[in-house]
């Protein structure tokens, strides 16, 4: 009894690492968006994507090393559910979240084709194969090549600095005045991000004890546990910018960690052992990831394209549809 509140406290001590370093991160990202004049919307789609998916590749890595395949497969495709159901739910209902154009001809287009792509592979063969990762990560290169291309060519518009009040206080206007300098940014994102990839761990590991601790089976553990404890960087992180009106790389970083978590987690993860893929379970999880994507494009097909309290509430009971179906089966 003394080690599971010894993990619970480990629980609360990941959440507090994980809110504090997806402050910092989000503010050194967005500072540093501005400095080299990159867009936010590509800064979501690639640091901010690859550093909040840090937690789902160790996790899914880790899984697969110790041929835990359920947790490796739930983690992935449970995370992608959480990412866009409970996280831009969220995100939409604190402030509207404008789907920028790229998004909707590229990023999200992208993203079906990978939610088709590991339903595909997975179903073939009843696994995902070392080559069958091979294809993914092929996939992957090819859609960062033409991120990147297509950033470089369009000179996107730098981000707009913020106009934040952090107070009066010595520590609030030595932290505004470092925050001008490129290397405070770049400490501050790089410092952010491994509280977030600590905290996160740290809290997936003591989520799972406690989990086992209760005797819940390895495929509920990766769809619910690990990874909503997986996703927290992705709902701190964008729930916070959301909040400070960067709802660029709020929407961008759902997007974008979405992607990584198919093409680079799941395609990583492969290449270490065979990640069983059964057609009675881990389909319908993986077909459920599918048609969140479907109803983040059509939501965002919408009037302004943009994604407020209506399209944050029909995302959350979604959610909370597929949780309640997970618990009765």
């Amino acid at each position: 009894m003394g080690m599971l509140f010894l993990q619970i406290f480990f629980m609360i001590l990941g959440f507090a690492l994980l809110v504090q370093g997806a402050n910092w991160f989000v503010d050194g990202s967005a500072g540093i968006a501005g400095k080299c004049k990159i867009s936010p919307l590509v800064i979501g789609l690639t640091i901010v994507a690859f550093g909040t998916s840090a937690p789902e590749l160790a996790v899914s890595v880790t899984s697969a090393i110790q041929h835990s395949t359920d947790i490796s497969i739930g983690n992935v495709v449970g995370s992608n559910i959480c990412n866009i159901f409970l996280i831009l739910g969220l995100s939409a209902l604190v402030h509207t979240l404008p789907v920028e154009k790229q998004s909707l001809k590229l990023d999200l287009p992208v993203l079906l084709l990978a939610s088709v792509l590991l339903i595909a592979l997975g179903a073939w063969g009843n696994a995902l194969q070392w080559w069958d990762g091979l294809i993914l990560l092929v996939v992957f290169s090819g859609y960062m090549f033409l991120l990147l291309r297509g950033a470089k060519k369009k000179g996107e518009t730098p981000l707009k600095e913020e106009d934040e009040d952090r107070g009066k206080g010595k520590i609030g206007q030595w932290f505004e005045k470092m925050e001008q300098k490129l290397w405070f940014l770049i400490v501050l994102s790089v410092v952010g991000l491994g509280m977030i990839v600590g905290g996160g761990t740290l809290l997936v590991d003591a989520a799972r004890y406690v989990a086992e601790y209760f005797h819940v089976s390895e495929r509920i553990i990766g769809l619910t546990v690990v990874a909503i404890g997986t996703s927290l960087p992705e709902l701190v992180t964008s729930v916070v910018a959301a909040a400070k009106g960067e709802t660029d790389i709020a929407v961008g970083n759902i997007i974008g960690s979405n992607i990584f978590n198919i093409f680079f987690v799941g395609g990583i993860a492969s290449l270490f052992y065979p990640l069983s893929f059964s057609m009675q379970s881990n389909l319908i999880d993986a077909i459920v990831a599918l048609a969140a994507a479907v109803l983040l494009l059509l939501l965002s097909l919408g009037k302004k394209h943009r994604l407020g309290k209506v399209a944050g509430a029909i995302m959350l009971s979604c959610f909370v549809g597929y949780y309640v179906y997970l618990f009765l089966i």
